[in-house]
């Protein structure tokens, strides 16, 4: 059969996998070959363990280094099993130092052990210093290969610096300025360096305001910093204000997409997942659901229990259990749209813990506006229907309940981050299942009042 040319339409839009299973190794090893960096990887991610092996195995030596990095750490893993010892050595070697902890953080201790005692002495040394900062900290994500200036060089010192130093640096766009003990002093740009006079002084372009964070800083809290204040680069520094390594930007934007899917994951009543989701296993998916799933049934027992109380309540006036359901509904959901809005808020620092009372007022607020608003559209259709007085219950029930759940949706992300549990935790189902129980009692309530029963 004759092989397929890289750019044969033939191939160009076939899966991988599709390539694997015709065992046609030349084809396969033409089509990578054509692929952008990013389209393999994803591919890759796509594959079980053999064709992985299969179709890495064909990557020239140095691409495969470089999507090796790309992969996360779970398909990394996957892939060492597969390969060679050799060429293990190599892609363990080429990784950068904190991409390398990221990977020993997910491989059993004795592989981490067994590919540790592989890597060269300088990266060896690099690799221990990042594993003995705590796990989530600025330390263990943060790269201590850069370029560091001192203020007394000219730019064309620096600029030398740079063409020698800067070949295996994580950045050089960002570069931390040093004094003569390694304190950071301040930073300055590659930019700066390029369009000045090469005899100036970097002292003179250095910024002197500069941001920077402690080893020991969560890793959540850099991540942010680097975000907000739209830096290439955040330095990193020890107790004694030495610089000892960078944040970059891109390492920064993980940490903030792995934050989001956790607390996305949180907010739907799932136990975040490190693995992505085609890595993981049926046993693990239904895993990570089935914790919360048995919470919240025992926590909507309480929605029985009240139930419970107004049976007689029920039995006198049975139209209303017909709109038990709409009720409960739009309380959860608007319990659950300020919880969220406040997760997020309190996560990106939009509000502080500070703001609590003047949070709440405002949901308040906005929680009776809303309240008004639906009370006003169900009164109408269900007096027609009905009877005015049951219309009546039912739009005063949305008015209280959608006052109350925004204020409590709002708060009790507040109250979590006092108490040191993360604030998606008590997100939107568990805040559905307590503004359930509670909308009920509010609803019988105002039954018993205007109905008197």
């Amino acid at each position: 059969m004759a092989a397929s040319l890289p750019n044969d339409p033939a191939t160009a839009h076939v899966p991988i996998a599709s390539l694997v299973r015709s065992e046609d190794t030349q084809a396969l090893s033409d089509h990578l070959a054509t692929m952008g960096m990013r389209d393999l990887v994803a591919e890759l991610a796509r594959l079980d363990d053999d064709a992985m092996g299969v179709a890495f195995r064909l990557l020239e030596r140095d691409r495969a280094a470089e999507v090796f990095e790309a992969l996360e750490p779970t398909y990394q893993q996957r892939l060492l099993g597969g390969l060679r010892a050799d060429r293990v050595v190599h892609l363990i070697e080429e990784l950068d130092p904190d991409d390398r902890v990221r990977l020993l953080d997910e491989v059993p201790a004795k592989v981490a052990n067994r590919l540790l005692a592989a890597l060269s002495p300088e990266e060896l040394t690099l690799t221990t210093t990042l594993l003995g900062y705590p796990e989530e900290s600025a330390g263990r994500l943060m790269s201590p290969e850069f370029v560091s200036l001192r203020a007394a060089m000219t730019v064309g010192e620096a600029l030398a610096k740079i063409r020698t130093d800067g070949v295996d640096a994580e950045t050089i766009y960002a570069l931390p300025v040093l004094d003569d003990e390694r304190h950071l002093i301040g930073v300055t740009g590659l930019r700066a360096l390029v369009v000045t006079d090469r005899d100036n002084l970097v002292g003179d372009l250095m910024n002197t305001d500069v941001k920077f964070v402690s080893t020991h800083a969560d890793q959540e809290v850099a991540a942010r910093l680097v975000s907000t204040e739209g830096l290439i680069a955040l330095p990193v520094v020890d107790a004694e204000q030495r610089l000892v390594g960078v944040l970059t930007v891109d390492d920064a934007m993980d940490v903030l997409a792995a934050e989001e899917s956790e607390d996305a994951a949180l907010q739907g009543a799932r136990t975040p997942a490190k693995t992505p989701y085609l890595a993981m296993s049926v046993v693990s998916i239904a895993r990570t659901r089935a914790l919360w799933l048995l919470v919240l049934i025992v926590a909507a027992a309480l929605t029985v229990n009240v139930l419970q109380v107004f049976e007689d309540s029920l039995a006198q006036v049975v139209a209303l259990a017909l709109f038990i359901p709409l009720l409960i509904d739009t309380g959860g959901n608007c319990g659950s749209q300020a919880s969220t809005s406040m997760v997020r808020a309190l996560a990106v620092a939009d509000v502080r813990p500070e703001d609590v009372r003047r949070v709440v007022w405002r949901e308040a607020r906005v929680g009776l506006m809303l309240g008004l608003m639906l009370g006003a559209a169900a009164f109408v259709p269900v007096a027609l229907i009905w009877e005015p007085n049951l219309a009546l219950v039912v739009a005063a029930t949305l008015v209280s309940i959608c006052t109350w759940a925004t204020m409590a949706g709002a708060a009790l992300p507040f109250v979590a981050r006092r108490l040191g549990i993360d604030p998606a935790v008590v997100s939107a189902p568990l805040i559905t299942t307590l503004v359930d129980a509670s909308g009920l009692l509010i609803y019988f309530g105002f039954a018993n009042l205007i109905l008197n029963i």
